[in-house]
């Protein structure tokens, strides 16, 4: 009798093992399995294991080594956007918005000012002449063509409707989580948020950039549509945004390699306890949110310089930079809030 009892607890044992072991997370990497169940991760957080993407990680060691790959992969597949549009002056001359000999005229003066070095317009966004100012600025300056004109043939160029409004500072307001240099750099603004849906409209004044609104799709878990605006309500909306009081991104610039960057974010998911890292290109910048059980989301943004596009290892990645070693600013103390300095 006692041997069959044996064996019955012998089978219910293996069986129960198997069992939470399924619901035990796992790195990804290792395979470590944590003390953490799955039911538990809102109730009773612990810092064994951070999710990335789906997938768990040791906060330890495993979250860098996952993040260095992602960020090296993400900066290897970026590209410049490919000029496969049709050219806005050339889209002005099918309106019948502009002449021939107009057009001639404001290609001279964009190449002459390129030559002399006077043209200092930058587009953060992603232009790889950052120098060279856009023929549509040089239209409504020559009086060649109005604001409305131009915002019109873009929004033909890119397909997308054009959104005739004031200020857009509302929508704003409740989308803190975007970063403000990431708004000023690309010439965006949230627009409208239709919550039956979930879509969020993102107005733009220049050229609209799909992978940044793939980035806040991955970040705010929001499906985005494009529009255009005249650059001067954009110009006047994120003018009024930075009066506006905000949270306070982590910004690091001037960072010279991916592990660098890795080393940084997985500092500060483990000092922050942080549940869930979200990572997000958009440019130059790494936009990276910190999710945390019953506490306000953590915003960073990082730089990688741009002398260097695809990093190697260097003597740095041995020794860590001043960025890596610095204090991690209040955040030390894990309660702290965005915006409680």
């Amino acid at each position: 009798m006692m041997g069959k009892v044996a064996v019955a607890l012998r089978f219910w044992n293996s069986r129960g093992s198997g069992f939470w072991g399924r619901l035990a997370l796992k790195c990804r990497y290792c395979g470590e399995v944590s003390g953490r169940r799955k039911w538990r991760l809102k109730r009773r957080p612990r810092q064994d294991v951070v999710r990335l993407h789906s997938d768990y990680y040791c906060a330890s060691g495993c979250l860098e080594t996952a993040l260095s790959e992602i960020l090296r992969t993400r900066l290897a597949e970026r590209r410049s956007r490919a000029g496969h549009r049709v050219p806005l002056g050339l889209l002005l001359l099918s309106r019948q918005q502009l002449t021939v000999e107009q057009l001639r005229i404001a290609l001279q003066a964009q190449e002459a000012a390129a030559r002399s070095g006077n043209s200092t317009e930058q587009n953060p966004g992603g232009d790889p002449n950052p120098g060279r100012k856009k023929i549509g600025l040089w239209l409504q300056e020559l009086g060649f063509a109005t604001e409305e004109q131009v915002t019109a043939a873009l929004a033909r160029q890119w397909s997308c409707p054009v959104l005739r409004t004031g200020l857009m500072t509302a929508a704003s307001r409740r989308f803190p989580a975007i970063p403000a240099k990431l708004l000023e750099n690309f010439r965006m603004m949230p627009a409208e948020l239709v919550e039956a849906t979930g879509t969020l409209l993102m107005a733009f004044s220049e050229d609209i950039n799909y992978p940044v609104l793939y980035a806040i799709e991955q970040m705010l878990g929001y499906h985005t549509e494009p529009c255009l605006v005249r650059p001067s309500t954009m110009e006047k909306s994120l003018q009024a945004l930075g009066r506006q009081p905000r949270s306070k991104d982590v910004f690091f610039d001037g960072l010279q390699t991916t592990d660098e960057c890795a080393r940084i974010i997985a500092n500060y998911a483990v000092k922050l306890r942080a549940e869930e890292v979200r990572v997000a290109g958009c440019g130059d910048h790494s936009w990276v949110r910190l999710e945390r059980a019953q506490q306000n989301s953590v915003t960073l943004l990082l730089r990688i310089s741009s002398q260097l596009p695809y990093p190697h290892k260097t003597m740095q990645d041995q020794c860590p930079s001043d960025a890596a070693r610095r204090p991690l600013r209040s955040d030390i103390d894990p309660s702290w809030q965005p915006g409680s300095e």
